[in-house]
């Protein structure tokens, strides 16, 4: 299992210093059902925005 998930996008509340994702599990989907072909096929369910 990965020891780090890395996160660009800053305004999640998940989101740490160091590009470092802090949620304590990850969900990921794909847009085209069970599998998928490229990373552009796929989003982050755990995204919260922060307020």
């Amino acid at each position: 299992m990965a020891q780090d998930v890395l996160c660009e996008v800053n305004n999640c509340m998940y989101w740490a210093d160091g590009n470092r994702c802090a949620a304590e599990a990850i969900y990921v989907v794909s847009h085209t059902g069970e599998e998928a072909a490229t990373s552009h096929e796929t989003d982050c369910k755990t995204f919260v925005k922060e307020e």
